[in-house]
């Protein structure tokens, strides 16, 4: 079961480990100050003042660090030492930024000793919490049970949903036929066509069905879906169904009037100035701490190919509204990659990639150019990543609806470089389409701040590059 939030999706039992974890997080720095000074709540009032406001941005900080490293995301596949070194790492993470914000916050100071105490309650705390939720918490309980009318080619994407991963919020219960419809489901996921489609929900603890029929010219149960929307059943496209489910837009089963009837889609005053504002502010922050860094690489680059081999590597993309602009990054493949003129897909250890351009991209130090970019206008920090030009021509070829993803600003991150992997061939770009399609459709300040916190995570764990 998800439940919809400023825009977004989000699981019932992740927001209630979420609440459950930021509620402990608050207490456990209540409780380190407890321990820190001898169970002496006056002398803590006496030393430190209030506590509940410092409790509160620690919280607040170790909580933005666990979404950073993706330990709310119903896409995490880690298991349990992947999972206890996130965790690890995300608590290390908070409480650096609980240490810068309340060093510049002076009144709110809190002894190092106060801070090291609530990192150690809260690792174990944190551990501890998400060994007996796994244990104890029956999530089949807010799962919703889910029937599909339609049995043919439409439905064979929902036929496909089998991970846990795809299946978190709801439980698929089976297909039924509709009439004149070619079978393409495996005949053992069909229900028994035997009675009314209302008297089939009743019989199987229904709570949503997903209409999948390929023509609804004809035969469309127009009374029977009417009757389940009146006894209580939601009834939902198939589109909307695997957009909420599975955080893309599935080109295979599109429709142009799914696009221009739908909600999203949002473009006013207000979301163009919040987005500018992101830009400029992420920017300023990247350009003042990571100057040592830019200035590093720069030594690296000279180094390892001489001090004349040129540091940026300069490329035309495709930004919105079709208009093309020059890319810059750090370079990191030799001069001569492209020598013959002709666009190539980077691809695993790729050999034209240098040992210094290797590392920057690794850790995607090889994108801290682009912030020029951003600061032009040219790109936004969040949205789909730009391609080349020949990229582009030849993939609005054959992929529908590829130039669509230039409606908005490309971006630095976005929700594609997060849910896919590094994209190198056309079938890698159709699926990635499919997620600048969802950001473009539902794209918001809140999501732009979700997607720069996880791409934390991606950054810290090397995921994805080439």
């Amino acid at each position: 079961m998800r439940v919809r939030l400023f825009g977004q999706y989000f699981h019932v039992p992740i927001l209630l480990l979420a609440a459950l974890e930021f509620v402990l997080l608050y207490a456990v720095l209540i409780a380190g100050a407890w321990l820190r000074f001898d169970f002496d709540l006056g002398r803590i009032h006496r030393y430190e003042g209030a506590l509940w406001p410092r409790a509160l941005l620690f919280a607040a900080a170790m909580w933005a660090s666990l979404l950073a490293f993706g330990l709310y995301s119903s896409r995490q596949r880690a298991r349990r030492v992947g999972t206890t070194v996130r965790v690890a790492a995300a608590v290390l993470g908070g409480v650096g930024i609980s240490a810068v914000a309340l060093f510049f916050i002076s009144h709110l100071w809190i002894g190092r000793g106060v801070l090291g105490v609530a990192a150690v309650g809260a690792f174990v705390l944190l551990i501890a919490t998400r060994v007996v939720f796994a244990r104890m918490f029956d999530e089949s309980a807010f799962k919703r049970r889910v029937l599909v009318y339609g049995a043919g080619r439409n439905a064979q994407p929902m036929a496909m949903l089998r991970r846990r991963s795809d299946q978190r919020g709801f439980t698929l219960v089976g297909f039924v036929q509709a009439e004149g419809e070619e079978l393409h489901i495996p005949a053992e996921r069909l229900l028994p066509p035997d009675g009314e489609l209302l008297g089939i929900c009743v019989r199987h603890a229904i709570d949503e069905v997903v209409v999948a029929m390929e023509d609804r010219r004809r035969h469309f149960p127009l009374r029977e879906l009417l009757d389940c929307r009146l006894a209580g059943i939601d009834v939902t496209e198939l589109l909307t169904f695997l957009e909420r489910e599975t955080g893309r837009v599935r080109i295979d089963v599109l429709n142009p009037s799914w696009l221009i009837f739908g909600t999203g889609f949002k473009r006013n005053s207000v979301r163009l100035f919040t987005a500018r504002l992101l830009d400029l502010i992420a920017s300023s922050v990247i350009l003042a701490l990571g100057s040592p860094l830019r200035l590093l690489t720069v030594i690296a680059i000279k180094l390892e190919e001489g001090w004349r081999a040129p540091v940026f590597y300069r490329q035309e993309r495709v930004g919105f509204a079709g208009r093309t602009f020059e890319l810059l990054k750090f370079r990191s493949m030799r001069v001569d990659a492209e020598s013959g003129g002709r666009a190539q897909w980077a691809c695993r250890n790729d050999p034209r990639v240098t040992r210094v351009g290797s590392i920057i991209r690794k850790l995607r130090i090889d994108e801290l150019p682009q912030i020029i970019n951003v600061l032009r206008g040219e790109m936004g920090f969040v949205g789909p990543r730009p391609e080349r030009p020949q990229f582009v021509e030849q993939l609005a070829q054959l992929i529908p609806y590829y130039v669509e993803r230039h409606s908005v600003k490309p971006g630095i991150t976005g929700w594609a470089q997060l849910c896919y992997q590094y994209g190198s061939s056309e079938q890698d770009a159709l699926e990635k389409l499919q997620y600048d399609l969802y950001y473009i459709k539902n794209n918001s300040l809140l999501f732009d701040l979700a997607i720069l916190l996880q791409t934390a995570e991606v950054v810290m764990m090397g995921k994805g590059a080439r």
